[in-house]
């Protein structure tokens, strides 16, 4: 084991794309456990677009990462010693540990994990907040009925697939936004959307007409900005839009927001807000079933992983603004 540990924190607040005089990288000894707590290897890290939220100052639903913190991050790992009753040395856990190789926990917010059942990697992606946000997201917030259309902005990133997923097994019609041929050959080929839109290469509004004639009864958003207003055109009445996350708008300095809103009044619908972070009390529900669902075949967890170090973190969070990524993206450390 390593008696250093390396660690990314916040050195800027960026404007734009974070780059990389927005991050320091330190060094400081591996810490001890102090009575009721204990110390996790983190071997995966959870990369997502809600980061870029996190850097930002100003009232969220969350206090920003201050600056000269480690950055804030999920991650998956090992607990390497323990002071604390309720967790041994040797469990593998999935908790908020932050862009380094070691963290020190109280164990608030930290849950076990069997990797016998699933890889590390998907513990952050379909059964870790991902999976859960998907879950919830959809289910409690869209409520979807047998029967209805649902669209997924998104469609081919880590929530969004699973999002689509489910739908599917609820008995929706499900179409896919997402970006290029070969995400959307994804989409439809393997996770059994019904249809998908490649918003760089397709008319969204005109193939929304084609692919939901009686309109759209459930959109779930991660994207916002102008697909939003394209999918508001094409609701059907009493719809309801999930605001899950608004990729597009997270680096710009001038954010629009929804300038077909009225289409809300046209169709007596309603856009609502969700926040995984609420539903801490029903995340057993969701691991249960998500769980039966990727036993069963039903859904697909599809993690694109990189391999390297906590110094690799700044390029990799990029990746999510560039549309590289398909399905969830994971930092693995195995430079430690």
């Amino acid at each position: 084991m390593s008696t250093m540990n390396h660690q990314v924190r916040l050195a800027a607040r960026p404007s734009g794309l974070p780059r990389a005089t927005d991050w320091s990288l330190t060094t400081e000894p591996v810490p001890e456990p102090a009575p009721g707590q204990f110390v996790v290897a983190v071997s995966h890290l959870s990369v997502d677009p809600a980061m870029r939220g996190w850097m930002n100052a100003g009232f969220s639903y969350i206090p920003p990462v201050e600056i000269g913190a480690v950055m804030r991050a999920g991650g998956v790992g090992r607990v390497t010693a323990s002071e604390h009753p309720g967790f041994a040395a040797g469990d593998d856990v999935s908790g908020m540990f932050g862009v380094q190789e070691y963290a020190v926990s109280d164990g608030q917010g930290v849950i076990k994990i069997d990797t016998s059942l699933a890889g590390p990697s998907v513990y952050l992606g379909a059964l870790g907040l991902t999976g859960f946000t998907a879950y919830f997201g959809l289910l409690d917030t869209g409520k979807p009925k047998e029967g209805d259309t649902v669209v997924v902005s998104g469609a081919a990133g880590a929530v969004g697939s699973i999002a689509g997923q489910i739908a599917k097994i609820k008995g929706c019609r499900v179409i896919g936004i997402a970006g290029g041929p070969e995400k959307c050959r994804w989409l439809t080929e393997e996770l059994g959307f019904d249809a998908a839109i490649d918003y760089r290469a397709d008319n969204v509004r005109t193939a929304l007409r084609e692919h939901a004639p009686r309109g759209v009864d459930v959109y779930f958003d991660n994207v916002g900005g102008e697909i939003l207003d394209d999918v508001l055109t094409r609701l059907a009445r009493g719809a309801r839009v999930v605001i899950c996350g608004a990729i597009s708008q997270y680096n710009e300095t001038q954010r629009r927001g929804p300038a077909n809103y009225q289409m809300l009044l046209v169709a007596r619908a309603s856009m609502t807000g969700m926040l995984v972070f609420d539903y801490q009390d029903r995340y057993p529900q969701a691991t249960a079933e998500l769980a039966g669902w990727l036993r069963d075949g039903k859904i697909v967890s599809r993690e694109h992983v990189v391999h390297g170090g906590v110094g690799d973190f700044p390029e990799t969070l990029l990746l999510l603004f560039d549309g590289v990524n398909t399905g969830k993206l994971v930092l693995a450390l195995d430079q430690h």
